[in-house]
């Protein structure tokens, strides 16, 4: 999806504000909210906001710490001795003990990744230069820290908990620029794609969906859930070899119903076979599996499907409905060039049509 396929880029931009708020939740927040009322006109300069009023706020509570591997030779013992080190010491006449230690540091990988995003930011040109001098700012107090190679940091691996869960919002933030936004070097320079053309907003699209309904029905209606659940295949052999996953982007459960929606962000929501538009071959099998193998698990039919496409300004929009093998199957689409109380009513209207006990 491009910004071209978007009637107003600003709402465009102002809406994945929205969406990274419901999918790390600290937008919410206080020192956040003034970025809700400024205007962007690109994505560069939204990212450098939150990040830079990100940073500067962890600065005030404190960089994160834990223990790191130091090996040092010292004038008294501390950790455990390295004898082979100790002893060519003292063969050199050098009063040190060789040893190796754990330390609190904060260089570790979290502030790697702020400080090195932070840089890479820095260095895009369509950053304003009130953030460039924030980031300036900030940077100073990241001198003990080292850079880190982006592209090969474990995002998977990284772990939070009651002391570093601020930084959930913030590493979120630079998986995103770094994975979604294809640095590339041109001339010894680094360069920002334009962050709504690449893959990874896809996974910023799935989340937001998942967390809305969480937020907004799994939080307020009791029996109401919402989550991306593991779909078991239904076999008669018993026999997995091979067999991919099935895992749902979000599925809704409430009242003794279920509906499965796989959240699709494409730059086309339909695929062309010599000049006729059909429904993506792929993501109809995929949700059909789905809703199959989780009706059979379930012994009734009262399992739904649904794909719920980012719009794009191609002239065929999807909006369709199907009764397959005893279950419904829905094609939708999710306009997100509109003001964000009416992407609300989109995805409400997809709750109080299937759940119509919330209606």
């Amino acid at each position: 999806m491009r910004f071209s396929m978007i009637k107003d880029k600003s709402i465009f931009i102002k809406n994945v504000y929205y969406m990274l708020s419901y999918a790390f939740g600290n937008l919410h927040e206080t020192e956040y909210k003034n970025i809700a009322k400024e205007s962007f006109d690109n994505l560069d300069n939204l990212f450098a906001a939150i990040l830079a009023k990100g940073i500067s706020k962890q600065l005030k509570q404190g960089l994160y710490r834990e223990y790191v591997a130091c090996h040092d030779n010292l004038p008294t013992v501390r950790g455990k001795i390295d004898l082979v080190e100790t002893v060519r010491n003292q063969l050199a006449c050098r009063k040190l003990v060789a040893c190796d230690f754990d330390e609190l540091s904060a260089n570790n990988l979290y502030n790697q990744i702020l400080k090195s995003t932070a840089l890479q930011l820095s260095r895009s040109k369509k950053v304003d230069k009130k953030y460039l001098g924030q980031f300036k700012k900030e940077l100073v107090f990241f001198g003990e820290i080292d850079m880190v190679d982006l592209s090969k940091v474990p995002w998977h691996k990284l772990r939070f908990h009651r002391y570093n869960k601020s930084y959930r919002l913030l590493l979120g933030l630079c998986e995103l620029l770094t994975e979604g936004k294809i640095m590339t070097t041109e001339q010894g320079i680094v360069r920002l794609t334009d962050f709504a053309d690449d893959q990874r907003m896809s996974h910023l699209y799935e989340k937001f969906i998942l967390e809305y309904y969480v937020q907004e029905y799994g939080q307020k209606y009791r029996g109401f859930t919402a989550k991306a659940a593991m779909i078991p295949w239904q076999l008669d052999d018993g026999n997995k070899n091979l067999l991919p996953v099935m895992k749902s982007d979000v599925l809704l459960s409430y009242g003794g119903r279920k509906l499965v929606i796989d959240a699709k962000y494409y730059a086309h929501s339909l695929q062309s076979n010599f000049d006729t538009k059909t429904i993506h071959s792929a993501n109809l099998y995929q949700i059909f599996a789905y809703v199959k193998n989780l009706a059979v698990m379930r012994r009734d039919d009262m399992v739904a499907g649904m794909l719920l496409y980012a719009r794009t300004d191609e002239e065929i929009v999807p909006d369709e409905d199907y009764q397959m093998s005893g279950n419904r199957i829905s094609v939708k689409t999710l306009d997100l060039g509109q003001e964000f109380p009416v992407i609300k009513e989109q995805l409400d209207k997809i709750v109080t049509e299937y759940f119509t006990e919330l209606g």
